[in-house]
C-alpha cells in the first residue's frame, strides 16, 4: 500500500470511527500500537508505563471520536495526545521521586529494607481494599492483566469481549483505585500512587 492509499485507508477508518464503528477503532489501535509504544518507551523507559499511556490515549480517541476530522492527519492528532501524556507523566515522576526520597529519609531507626517492606505491605493492603470497590468484571479483567500478565488480546478472547472493552475496564479500574487512594493523606497518597505504578 503506497502513501496515498494508506492515507485514504486511514481516512475511511476515521469516518467509520466517528460513527462508532468498533472494528475501525481496533484497526487504528493495531495500526498505531507498535510505533506509539516505541515512541513512549524512548522517554518513559518502561513498557508498562508506555502501555498505560497508549491505552489512555486511545481511550481518549474513542471518547472524543465524534469530534475527529477525517481530513486532518490522525497521526499528528494521536502523537500530540501521547506526547502530552508522556510530559505529564514525566513531571509526575519527578515530583513523586522527591516525595518518596523525603519520606524515606525521614524514617528514624528503621533501615531502608525494613522501611520499604512496611511501605510495600501497607500499599498491598490498601490496593486490595481499593480493588474490592471494582465491579466483578473490572476486577476480573484487572487481575488477569496485572497479576496473570495476560495481554489485552488474550483477556478479550478468554472473556468473549472486545480489546477496547478490556482497555476500558483497565483504565477505569486504575482511575477508581487512584481515587480510592485520595482518602489518605496527600503526601502518603502520592507515594502510594508511585509505588503502585512501579509494581503494576
Amino acid at each position: 500500500m503506497d502513501s496515498m492509499e494508506s492515507k485514504e485507508f486511514e481516512r475511511e477508518l476515521i469516518k467509520k470511527l466517528i460513527d462508532s464503528d468498533e472494528e475501525a477503532f481496533c484497526e487504528l489501535y493495531a495500526l498505531y500500537k507498535n510505533r506509539l509504544m516505541y515512541f513512549a518507551m524512548k522517554f518513559l523507559k518502561s513498557k508498562e508505563f508506555a502501555e498505560d499511556v497508549f491505552q489512555d490515549a486511545f481511550a481518549s480517541v474513542w471518547q472524543n471520536r465524534r469530534f475527529l476530522n477525517p481530513e486532518s492527519p490522525f497521526s499528528a492528532y494521536i502523537y500530540t495526545i501521547v506526547r502530552n501524556r508522556i510530559l505529564n507523566l514525566l513531571s509526575t515522576f519527578e515530583n513523586e521521586k522527591k516525595l518518596k526520597e523525603s519520606i524515606l529519609s525521614s524514617a528514624i531507626e528503621i533501615d531502608n529494607e525494613t522501611s520499604q517492606s512496611i511501605l510495600d505491605a501497607d500499599l498491598s493492603a490498601i490496593i486490595e481494599k481499593a480493588i474490592e470497590n471494582l465491579t466483578p468484571q473490572q476486577s476480573k479483567v484487572f487481575e488477569m492483566s496485572r497479576k496473570q500478565f495476560m495481554s489485552h488480546k488474550e483477556i478479550a478472547a478468554e472473556l468473549g469481549i472486545s480489546v477496547y472493552t478490556v482497555q476500558q475496564h483497565i483504565s477505569t479500574s486504575l482511575r477508581l483505585i487512584r481515587t480510592y487512594l485520595t482518602k489518605y493523606s496527600e503526601t502518603y497518597t502520592d507515594l502510594l500512587i508511585l509505588l503502585f505504578c512501579l509494581n503494576s
